[in-house]
């Protein structure tokens, strides 16, 4: 070790340099001190869902260490009475609960736990964040649209596909779906234009049911969903830049985007690693969604990868990504199973120097 030069003029004190390279008795080396890799966590408290991702720097990525997904329904019944309900209060709270005891087991570092359309449409949104902070020490940040839309975009972008041609990412929440219009590609990504609009899989169902008797039932209530999704588009539709002989590229993250890619593939449950990154024709997709929507929510709950905590929720969000498809009529539609919480980890990092530099950025 480089020993530090005395100042000009003066003269190391006397026995310093014998004190410096002295051994403690026994004439052992003290060990170093143990330092702790440095771990950060996301929590994202959506309308639907509450999940939690924490991760460690390692060789210039970010690498899941654990993680944690509970769909807590915390919008249920929001869009009628404008408050969110005790029992839904008491999921997110047991919920949140598991959270900070993972974050206390996994010593984290740095943290950022975000509430996003539910919190800031409920009249008693902050009563929530008072009774979480209180009852398990976690500050829920209730976070505006355009923070939840530049948050989605930097958790996701390195999955789309690379071009110089416009592109779109969407976010299909439980109470709100939010549309980035970017330009660039990589790292070097920029956004444009962006929209959020109260409609998501929760909200949108509970403004129009698809659990009609009948194919034809159900049909109606799709058609109205299409509706009431493509007129809350119509503004940024109109003012969406789209150049003649340049393909569109689409990107959305989402648990909509992620349960119909698995249905594409045909999976007997979930999986992340074949679904966060794979290219989808939208014509596909469009398929899939109308099949849904005309099948009874029995059907669909037997469908293995959706199940009966999402057989009632997936139509509503077939029809917000068919209204994007509509606006945006890309070929394909790249899927994302990354967002917000990534998002958040990423700014994390940067905020610690540990910034990721790969494009296999977050893996398990």
């Amino acid at each position: 070790m480089r020993q530090m030069a005395a100042p000009q003029g003066r003269s190391p004190r006397p026995g310093a340099a014998a004190a410096q390279n002295r051994k403690p008795a026994g004439g052992h080396d003290r060990p170093a001190p143990f330092t702790r890799p440095k771990s950060y966590a996301a929590i994202d408290l959506g309308t639907n869902n509450c999940r939690l991702l924490i991760a460690r720097p390692q060789d210039g990525e970010l690498v899941v260490i654990d993680a944690f997904s509970r769909i807590v329904r915390l919008g249920e019944g929001l869009h009628g009475s404008g408050r969110i309900s005790e029992a839904a209060m008491d999921r997110a709270v047991a919920a949140l609960s598991i959270c900070a005891d993972k974050l206390r087991r996994r010593h984290v570092s740095l943290s950022r736990a975000v509430a996003t359309e539910a919190c800031r449409r409920a009249a008693n949104g902050h009563e929530l964040a008072d009774r979480v902070k209180r009852e398990t020490g976690i500050v829920l940040d209730i976070i505006s649209p355009a923070e939840e839309a530049r948050l989605a975009v930097l958790g996701c972008h390195n999955l789309m596909e690379p071009g110089d041609g416009p592109a779109l990412i969407f976010d299909i929440g439980g109470g709100s779906t939010e549309l980035m219009h970017v330009e660039g590609s990589g790292n070097d990504v920029a956004i444009r234009d962006w929209v959020s609009v109260p409609w998501g899989v929760v909200s949108l169902t509970e403004h129009a049911s698809s659990t009609g008797a009948t194919m034809a039932e159900r049909q109606a209530s799709y058609q109205h969903m299409r509706e009431t999704t493509r007129e809350a588009f119509a503004a940024f539709a109109a003012r969406a830049e789209r150049h003649a002989g340049q393909p569109l590229r689409l990107l959305g993250t989402s648990g909509t985007v992620t349960t119909l890619a698995s249905v594409f593939l045909d999976l007997p449950r979930y999986d992340r690693r074949a679904v966060d990154g794979l290219v989808v024709p939208c014509d596909a997709m469009r398929d899939i969604s109308r099949r849904l929507a005309e099948a009874s929510i029995a059907d669909r709950a037997e469908i293995g990868c959706i199940g009966r905590e999402r057989a009632d929720l997936v139509v509503a969000g077939c029809a917000i990504l068919e209204s994007i498809i509509d606006l945006w009529p890309a070929a394909r539609v790249g899927v994302a199973d990354r967002g917000i919480r990534e998002g958040i980890l990423r700014t994390l990092a940067m905020q610690g120097r540990d910034i990721p530099v790969t494009r296999r950025e977050y893996r398990k």
